[in-house]
């Protein structure tokens, strides 16, 4: 079983001694947004909403490696400037399609609500997340959501920001999900919340970062043929068992809610 400070670096809050009856289990949960949730990168998507649903050239040769945050905010100035209101992007992000099996997935959480603890942590943002998640129905299965800050301007310009700075020289410089994920789990133990178990669903090599944490108690379920999956796989091969938590790749969520069923069938 995992203890409450497990990973985190922080002396142990519980040794067993006069604890309070043990509650239900209770895992946590986390996704990723972007080609996770939705069957899409939503900074591609909300270019649906620019003029000829394209952007110029000038633009697009801005982009640097690790610095997708900062590309974004040039993006949005340059459809803040053609006249892209808030209106416009919210249609857009409220009709972004869901993931295969999506759908499936978020309605059993609905039904065991209490057995799971939900987060989100994206490198999307949080208007478009919320405009998303809120159109779908399931925004409030949701403990916290981790994203970028983005907001309307005065002028009605949709604004991003950094989410965060930090030292890891794999993520982007605006976002380690493995810091967010590290704190959080940090922030619960010292509210004297246990986990058992940590199931991360992501496809990216963002998220990669945070699973190589996962204990041997917990799941990684990498998107299958997505940079996440890929990079599990690359690790195993040249480093065996240095990949510590159960992978189960899937193509439809669908198949996460009937591994979590399982979990669940194993406890009664």
């Amino acid at each position: 079983m995992r203890r409450c400070c497990e990973g985190v670096g922080l002396p142990c809050l519980f040794k067993g001694v006069g604890m309070a009856s043990p509650r239900p289990p209770k895992y946590l949960l986390v996704f990723d947004f972007d080609e996770t949730i939705i069957n899409e990168n939503s900074d591609d998507s909300i270019v649906r909403a620019a003029p000829g649903q394209a952007l110029p050239e000038h633009i697009r040769q801005t982009f640097r490696e690790g610095f997708y945050n900062e590309y974004m905010q040039r993006v949005l100035a340059y459809m803040g400037d053609q006249g892209v209101k808030m209106g416009d992007f919210k249609t857009v992000y409220e009709n972004i399609p869901l993931s295969p099996g999506m759908p499936d997935l978020f309605q059993f959480l609905s039904k065991n609500h209490e057995l799971f603890e939900i987060i989100l942590i994206s490198d999307a943002n949080m208007f478009g997340i919320e405009c998303s998640l809120r159109a779908a129905g399931f925004y409030s299965l949701f403990r916290k959501i981790f994203s970028n800050p983005s907001s309307f301007d005065k002028r009605g310009y949709f604004t991003l920001g950094p989410y965060h700075s930090h030292k890891c020289l794999d993520c982007p410089a605006n976002m380690c999900k493995r810091k967010i994920l590290t704190e959080y789990l940090a922030e619960r133990a010292q509210e004297e919340v246990e986990f058992e178990r940590v199931f991360y669903v992501g496809d990216g090599a963002n998220d990669f970062c945070p699973s190589v944490t996962l204990t041997s108690a917990d799941v990684a379920f990498p998107r299958k043929a997505y940079p996440m999956h890929r990079m599990t796989q690359e690790m195993e091969k040249k480093q065996p068992g240095a990949f510590q938590a159960t992978v189960v790749p899937w193509e439809s969520a669908a198949e996460v809610a009937r591994y979590l069923q399982e979990v669940l069938k194993k406890k009664c």
